[in-house]
């Protein structure tokens, strides 16, 4: 083969690899949904169990599709914290509407609530995955991890900018730091932080991996460089000095798809 044409088809192939690279990436066009349940003092296993025994199996006959479950590691305000998958806003709309409205759920729920309500208050965010996100579906590691669902509001206007840090650099430095990605996502409403907030979840050997992890990629003077780099072009930090990240450690329940 001439060098002429070699380099061509080698040039063909690298185009191509991208653009299937970049279908891929866009591929997940579902409507995903964070909830937090706050369980009343003394109701939180009653109300895993009936997740456990009942909800789930429900969900997935309306067309919801169960992410995972977890509990903080600290819990003092008796969280419950779950991920699922529609096909869309719409399809969301429609199978919680149908879930709601059906008899032999209001019947079970109704039972297990004889001695007090299961849940005191429920915060829902609606997202969609980030081009720069793994395939996001129910896996399970070889061994016992501990997931951490971090929360980050952008200063004004840099929201693109975080995300292109993450895209471009961070999620490549976590995994050499041990840290495993599991999701990224960007919420679909204004009111919920669309046009400020990058939400999403990591996996760790344990809280205490984690700790190495995070210290060694703070460290490392390529993340050093790119932070540096990165606020110099957007004249300033990219997330809030106050309350731009939040961290929540989390363990998945013994019914969570994802573990």
């Amino acid at each position: 083969m001439k060098p002429i044409t070699r380099s061509l088809c080698l040039a063909s192939l690298s185009l191509a690899l991208v653009f299937t690279a970049a279908a891929g990436q866009a591929a997940d066009e579902r409507c995903f949904e964070l909830r937090t349940y706050y369980a009343p003092p003394g109701k939180l296993d009653a109300l895993v169990a009936r997740f456990r025994d009942y909800t789930c199996k429900v969900f997935e006959k309306y067309g919801m599709t169960n992410i995972g479950y977890w509990v903080p590691v600290e819990n003092p305000d008796n969280k419950l914290v779950y991920v699922l998958a529609f096909p869309s806003r719409d399809a969301a709309t429609a199978s919680w509407k149908a879930f709601m409205d059906d008899p032999d759920r209001k019947a079970y729920f109704k039972k297990t609530e004889e001695n007090g309500k299961l849940v005191e208050k429920i915060e829902s965010v609606f997202m969609k995955a980030t081009d720069f996100s793994p395939e996001v579906k129910p896996c399970c590691a070889a061994a016992p991890r501990t997931f951490e669902l971090r929360t980050y509001t952008a200063t004004p206007n840099n929201l693109p900018n975080l995300l292109a840090r993450f895209r471009d650099h961070t999620v490549k430095l976590f995994e050499k730091h041990g840290i495993t990605s599991v999701a990224y996502w960007t919420p679909t409403d204004p009111k919920q932080g669309a046009d400020n907030t990058l939400i999403y979840i990591v996996a760790h050997k344990s809280k205490d991996a984690a700790a190495e992890s995070w210290k060694a990629f703070r460290a490392n003077p390529e993340w050093v460089k790119v932070k540096a780099d990165s606020e110099k072009a957007a004249g300033g930090p990219l997330t809030l000095k106050e309350g731009g990240v939040k961290s929540v450690f989390m363990q998945p329940t013994d019914f969570s798809p994802m573990k």
